[in-house]
């Protein structure tokens, strides 16, 4: 009888605390919309890269350097499924790692170039509601090019995501949209510049162990600084200072 009773104490302490044992895991949400020639005001890129329908061979998601390429070959994250024909019809592919040391999962999802305004209006929302710890955007700033309506801010919401916005001049025209939305930016760009996948992968990296501000963007500018063959100096200089938002509203 005791033996059962302890048996009984034990399956309740564990239904009781597993809810915090799962709790810890990090989410990182990335939404990318494609490189695309024909329907972004972007500078123009080789047609094979540029095809904003063709997620495998375009260079924010397909190429060496694209989120697939980086995350694929990655030494700390492993491909855990793929989605090559979402029910979606503007995004295109769906992809999702796991960190192999860290218990965190990257979801990440390719839009079709010509959707860039659906992509940015995703993101922005996964921020509203806090879907994702880590909630980042990757490719051509589209609010450039178009106007788009704030996203409202959520009374009650899951989180207050942490978020990267990896696009020319971000700084400017994201900050204060993520910060009405409730979240707080960690990694904004100040200049034209290449939002390269391996910058995310970095940072990333930085943010799971729990770096500063400063830190997260002198890793991401190391690494934009050796990718572009320019100083460490100017590669920090690409992106903003934040230090104001070092702590966690």
């Amino acid at each position: 009888m005791k033996k059962r009773w302890i048996i009984v104490g034990a399956v309740l302490l564990f239904s009781l605390s597993a809810p915090l044992l799962f709790a810890s895991e990090k989410s990182i949400g990335v939404f990318i919309a494609l490189a695309d020639n024909i329907h972004q005001g972007i500078a123009k890129v080789p047609k094979a890269i540029g095809n904003g329908d063709d997620p495998e061979h375009n260079l924010y998601w397909g190429c060496t350097e694209g989120l697939k390429g980086v995350f694929g070959k990655s030494k700390q994250w492993k491909l855990k499924e793929k989605i090559d024909h979402p029910k979606e019809p503007n995004i295109l592919r769906i992809r999702i790692y796991k960190h192999l040391k860290k218990d965190a999962i990257l979801s990440a999802k390719a839009y079709k170039g010509s959707a860039i305004k659906q992509c940015i209006r995703d993101f922005e929302e996964a921020v509203r509601t806090g879907a994702y710890d880590m909630v980042v955007y990757i490719g051509h700033n589209g609010l450039m090019d178009f106007n788009l309506a704030a996203p409202v801010k959520m009374k009650k919401r899951k989180k207050t995501p942490d978020c990267a916005v990896l696009c020319c001049k971000s700084e400017i025209y994201f900050k204060k949209r993520i910060e009405e939305a409730g979240g707080r930016p960690i990694l904004l760009t100040t200049q034209l510049m290449y939002p390269g996948s391996f910058i995310l992968h970095a940072a990333a990296d930085e943010w799971l162990n729990g770096a500063s501000l400063s830190e997260i963007r002198e890793r991401a500018g190391a690494e934009y600084a050796l990718n572009q063959k320019i100083s460490k100096r100017s590669g920090m200089g690409v992106f903003a200072k934040l230090e104001k938002s070092e702590t966690n509203p």
